[in-house]
């Protein structure tokens, strides 16, 4: 008899993520091992030092074993019910691949004894066989809300001990009922197509393999497998934007439209994804078209383009200026753009990190002042 249906879409869903992982470890390796024997080929030297390190291949076994090491995914868990379904359906497939499974889980010290919490989420880790395993407190700063700051010290955490262990992924436990949060919030916000693609799939080290599954599925893994989860109390806390917006606005929306509410905000997830990496494409070839020879964005050519490919350059221009991206919205864009499409001699426009935007003889010109 076969695992209940929940584990086995948890499973599944972890399986075709590793198997990305080891597609793309085997690519870096091929091409460091090509790079490595180009050089010892230009340098004779080299050759003798580099000899004797490949073992013989040994019989019936899978290819990538062969080579230098494995892989290492961390999961990141807060003992939540999406992350423990994460981490055990990790741990499982794991073992039946060349890969190495780790645990990070992040103690945000935003409520009394979550040192003890993390302490017990690490326990739960290594009783599935997760190594390397640790906590990791962050201090949550203020800028942009509670909940962004809270955001941005986990990842901040999660890339250093990414960084420190080598890790070549890290698992997410974000899930299809998240997505649709996310897209919602995007909405509210106006902060266009780019915010209401919501979560990637994929994004640098980063893997969300439950952005198809839904929360109850992740759930019902648990309560299956007797795997003790934390509920944490913030996400209930109507003080919290998505916490208002989990139990009340989602709700309401479903009374209203129908139970397909959170499928269909994930599938507009991710036709917004695709048109906005398309826009994303296009700019990106449109910016060396729109500057002088002394690399100065020139209004006229900029006025030419369709809006949105115009405002990706200068959002791209922005940033590259030295303007945070994520405390630039769409509105410091829109005041921009007017410098090319609305220009009645205006003063220059301020924009985060000092930077600003002035429009001076027909070149549009974006600096930190």
């Amino acid at each position: 008899m076969g695992p209940h249906p929940a584990v086995a879409a948890i499973r599944l869903a972890v399986r075709r993520v590793l198997h990305d992982v080891l597609n793309e470890f085997a690519e870096r390796t091929d091409h460091n091992e090509h790079t490595a024997h180009t050089e010892r080929a230009a340098r004779p030297e080299l050759a003798e030092a580099g000899s004797g390190r490949r073992c013989a291949a040994l019989p019936d076994r899978p290819a990538l074993l062969e080579r230098p090491g494995t892989p290492l995914v961390l999961v990141a868990c807060s003992g939540g019910a999406d992350s423990m379904a994460l981490a055990s359906a990790l741990a499982f497939e794991a073992r039946k691949l060349a890969v190495r499974a780790g645990g990070i889980t992040v103690d945000h010290n935003l409520q009394d004894g979550s040192d003890v919490r993390a302490a017990e989420v690490v326990a739960r880790l290594r009783a599935m066989h997760l190594d390397p395993v640790e906590a990791v407190a962050v201090h949550v700063g203020r800028d942009g809300g509670p909940e962004a700051a809270a955001r941005d010290a986990r990842y901040a955490a999660l890339d250093a001990a990414a960084e420190r262990h080598g890790a070549a992924a890290v698992l997410l436990g974000h899930t299809r009922d998240d997505q649709a949060e996310t897209v919602l919030l995007g909405l509210a916000r106006g902060s266009g197509i780019r915010s209401l693609s919501g979560m990637a799939a994929a994004s640098g080290r980063y893997r969300r393999p439950f952005l198809q599954l839904d929360r109850q599925t992740a759930r019902k893994a648990c309560l299956v497998q007797s795997l003790p989860v934390w509920d944490d109390p913030h996400n209930v806390d109507p003080a919290y934007t998505r916490s208002r917006l989990r139990h009340e606005g989602l709700p309401a929306l479903e009374k209203a439209l129908g139970k397909g509410v959170v499928g269909a905000l994930a599938r507009t997830a991710q036709l917004s994804r695709d048109d906005a990496d398309a826009l994303d494409t296009w700019a990106a070839e449109a910016d060396s078209a729109v500057r002088d020879d002394a690399g100065q964005l020139e209004c006229a050519k900029l006025y030419a383009l369709p809006p949105a490919v115009r405002r990706r350059v200068l959002r791209r221009a922005a940033v590259e200026a030295g303007a945070p991206a994520g405390s630039l919205f769409a509105r410091h864009i829109e005041e921009v753009d007017r410098l090319i499409t609305g220009w009645r001699g205006q003063q220059a426009i301020n924009l985060p990190g000092r930077v600003e935007a002035r429009r001076q003889g027909g070149r549009l010109v974006i600096r930190q002042s």
